[in-house]
């Protein structure tokens, strides 16, 4: 079939032309956008799961609903060991921008512009590592107001963040509407931006004020925000966002290909879903082979069984090969114990999705290769900070990336 109209997209962040499978979580925002116009009291939202699921994708969906509310929106995407200052500042002077014209008092915009600028140009404290420093000497926000002075300017970035997000929380509320900021790869904040973020969600929640943060993040960012707040599992409201069942795996594909007058054969789906393992970011890939290959509509079973192979060198590369690459010797010993023991204990492989996000234990994996558990803690760490697998429990790992395990057997040791 003709590759140019080829409907499907797999790509980091991309959204697919059929948004299946996510209603129930737009739903729930919407319900919240509502209730915090109303001026009732709501919380912060936090997305979890695995890579590939389409946390991102979901994350920009719903700012567009905030936006289609009128909210001033800002996003940015955390990184380890860089600290929060510079993007918040960034994402919620975008924010502020999309609300200004709409304010009745420019005054009221510029005296915030000042306490944001103040924000963004303060370092910390000697001996705290947020990187302030580095950042007043690179950056200079593009803010054409002279920065305020004893607001959100201490350099305690908990004391900072309540106080800016209070005060954008009340430029929002002179206008009627509210401001939501989108934190995406979440679990990379460090520690004292963490504990910032938690407390400043905590003090808005308390006075009904109209800002709210979406964050998205690996499986294990329930924990790391309970580890800088106790408060932080009544703080948020967590959804875990996880692989499509079967429907909405077959709309997935189903869907676009109608819009271009193409079909699929039942058992064309069966194998389809059976080799994606209704994974958002696989379902695509296999969709867009698999239609490049098809000659003709129907799309049957040997049509995806002849793609399959092109897919799946695909996904070798790109999504499993460039993180395995990253890995030094010393964590790719580490990890194919960790596929060794979650086929084990996930069964014998052949079900879609059965050795996915099964978490094995830091113990077994010391056993299996003979060592010490604390000489593999150097390179435990190191995958969790390369975002590659992630500890939810004490004393467990699981791969960040479904089906991570799986490819790992195939490769050579």
């Amino acid at each position: 079939m003709d590759p140019v109209r080829n409907p499907y997209a797999p790509g980091a962040g991309q959204r697919p032309p059929e948004l299946a499978g996510r209603g129930r979580e737009l739903e729930v925002f919407d319900i919240v956008l509502e209730r915090i116009a109303r001026g009732r009291p709501e919380r912060s939202l936090m997305l979890t799961g695995l890579r590939g699921v389409g946390k991102t994708v979901l994350l920009n969906t719903l700012r567009s609903q905030a936006i289609g509310r009128l909210w001033g929106t800002g996003k940015i995407e955390a990184r380890p060991d860089q600290s929060i200052r510079r993007p918040v500042a960034a994402a919620l002077h975008m924010a502020i921008r999309e609300l200004a014209p709409r304010h009745r008092a420019p005054d009221r915009i510029d005296g915030f512009l000042g306490v944001l600028k103040a924000f963004a140009l303060r370092s910390a404290p000697a001996g705290r590592s947020s990187g302030g420093a580095r950042l007043r000497d690179r950056w200079q926000p593009g803010i054409d107001v002279p920065a305020a002075s004893g607001r959100a300017d201490s350099g305690d970035i908990e004391i900072d963040l309540v106080e800016l997000f209070t005060d954008a929380a009340e430029v929002a509320a002179d206008v009627g509407t509210g401001v939501a900021l989108f934190i995406d790869e979440m679990q990379d904040l460090g520690p004292e931006d963490v504990s910032g973020l938690c407390a400043a969600c905590h003090e808005l929640s308390q006075l009904g004020a109209p800002l709210i943060v979406v964050g998205a993040g690996l499986p294990h960012l329930p924990a790391v925000l309970s580890a800088a707040k106790s408060y932080s599992e009544r703080l948020f409201r967590y959804q875990r966002i996880d692989r499509l069942d079967r429907i909405a795996a077959d709309q997935a594909l189903c869907a676009p290909a109608a819009r271009e007058g193409v079909e699929y054969e039942q058992k064309a789906l069966d194998l389809l879903y059976e080799k994606s393992g209704g994974y958002p970011y696989f379902v695509q890939a296999y969709g867009k082979a698999t239609w490049d290959h098809a000659p003709r509509s129907p799309i049957t079973p040997a049509d995806v069984r002849v793609a399959a192979p092109e897919a799946e060198a695909e996904l070798a590369v790109g999504f499993f090969g460039s993180r395995y690459e990253r890995a030094t010797p010393a964590e790719r010993e580490y990890m194919r114990a960790m596929a060794a023991l979650s086929r084990v204990a996930g069964g014998d492989g052949t079900a879609p999705g059965d050795d996915m996000d099964v978490a094995v234990s830091t113990a077994e994996i010391a056993r299996s290769l003979g060592r010490r558990p604390a000489s593999l803690s150097p390179a435990r760490d190191a995958l969790i900070k390369k975002g590659l697998i992630y500890s939810g429990e004490r004393g467990t790992v699981a791969f960040t990336v479904p089906h991570f395990g799986r490819y790992l057997r195939t490769q050579p040791s």
